[in-house]
C-alpha cells in the first residue's frame, strides 16, 4: 500500500482519486482532524511527530503535505521552515528506516530563474523563501540518495486544475465586461494536475530514485495568459490592466525571469510530454467549471 502525506491538498486528493480508481491501494493522510471520517488518517506536520509510525503495509509513500504559498512562508520563516524542512525530513527518516520509498515534492523556486530548462543537476540557487526552504528539505533528501536510500525529488512548476479559480475568476469577469489585473512581471510553465498526477502515480510503483522535473515547456507571463483568454472569449484586450506582482504584495523571489526546469528525464523514462501553455489554457477556457482530472 501507498502512503499520500496530505492527501487533502489539491494534488493529493487528486492523486488519492486516481489511485483509487486504477485499483491501486492507496491511503492517505489529513491535518485536518474532521476529515478522519473520511478515511484519511490524521498526521499534523506543524505538531510533533511523537510516536508516529507509518501503517502496517507501506512501501511507498509521496509527501504532499507543505507551506505551499511563498507569501505564507516569507511571512513565517519559522513555522513554515519547520513543518517544509524539519518536520519533512523527520517523517522522511521514518518511512525510510522501514523501507519505505519516499518521494518528496518540490518547485521550480529551489532556482533562481536565470536561465530556461534549468537542469536536474545544477546548482540550487533559491531566491525566495519559500524556494529556500525547499532546497534545505532537497539537501536532505540527496544526502539521502547518496547513502543509497530509496528516495526521489520531483521538481514541479505551476499546478493548473480544469477548475483553477484564477483562470475561472479572469474568464467570469472578461465575459461581464470587468477588467482583471494580471501581473505583468510574473511567469509561469504550467503543468496540468492530471499529469503531475500521472507521474507520481508512475513513479511512486517503480520505487524510481533520483530527481526527477515536470514543467512546461516555456514560460509566459499572467499577463500573457489573460490576454491569451481576452483573445479566446473575444473579450477587450482594453480590460485588461496588467501590474507589477509587488503591487498585490507578492514577496521577493516571486517573480523569476524563468520556471521551466528541463523535464527530459521523465520524457525518457515514462514518455511523458508536458503540452504547450496555450493548449492548457484553451482546455480550461472551454470547460472552466469541470472537476474532473
Amino acid at each position: 500500500m501507498m502512503l499520500l502525506v496530505g492527501a487533502d491538498s489539491e494534488i493529493g486528493a487528486a492523486t488519492l482519486r486516481h489511485m483509487a480508481d486504477s485499483g491501486l491501494a492507496a491511503q492517505g493522510t489529513t491535518r485536518r482532524g474532521n476529515r478522519a471520517a473520511e478515511g484519511l488518517l490524521p498526521l499534523d506536520l506543524s505538531q510533533p511527530l511523537g510516536d508516529w509510525t507509518p501503517p502496517s503495509g507501506i512501501w511507498a509513500a509521496c509527501i504532499f503535505a507543505a507551506v505551499p504559498r511563498l507569501a505564507a512562508c516569507a511571512a513565517d520563516p519559522a513555522g513554515s521552515t519547520f513543518i517544509n524542512v524539519t518536520q519533512t525530513l523527520a517523517l522522511t527518516e521514518r518511512l525510510v528506516d522501514r523501507g519505505v520509498y519516499t518521494l518528496f515534492l518540490s518547485t521550480n523556486q529551489v532556482f533562481d530563474g536565470r536561465e530556461p530548462h534549468m537542469p536536474a543537476d545544477a546548482p540550487r540557487a533559491p531566491v525566495s523563501e519559500y524556494g529556500r526552504q525547499k532546497a534545505e528539505a532537497e539537501a536532505g533528501f540527496e544526502r539521502l540518495l547518496a547513502h543509497g536510500e530509496p528516495v526521489a525529488i520531483l521538481r514541479l512548476s505551476k499546478i493548473v486544475s480544469p477548475d483553477i479559480a484564477l483562470i475561472r475568476g479572469w474568464v467570469e469577469a472578461l465575459n461581464a465586461g470587468e477588467p482583471i489585473r494580471p501581473f505583468a512581471d510574473m511567469m509561469m510553465a504550467p503543468v496540468e494536475t492530471r499529469l503531475a498526477v500521472a507521474v507520481i502515480a508512475a513513479l511512486l510503483p517503480a520505487r524510481a530514485t533520483g530527481i526527477f522535473q515536470l514543467t512546461g515547456p516555456t514560460d509566459v507571463t499572467y499577463e500573457a495568459v489573460a490576454c491569451h483568454i481576452a483573445d479566446r472569449i473575444g473579450a477587450a484586450q482594453t480590460l485588461i490592466e496588467a501590474v507589477p506582482a509587488a503591487s498585490a504584495g507578492m514577496p521577493p523571489g516571486a517573480t523569476p525571469r524563468h520556471t521551466t526546469l528541463d523535464s527530459r528525464a521523465l520524457r525518457d523514462r515514462l514518455g511523458i510530454v508536458p503540452p504547450d501553455p496555450w493548449e492548457i489554457i484553451d482546455r480550461i477556457i472551454r470547460n472552466p467549471r469541470s472537476t474532473g482530472l
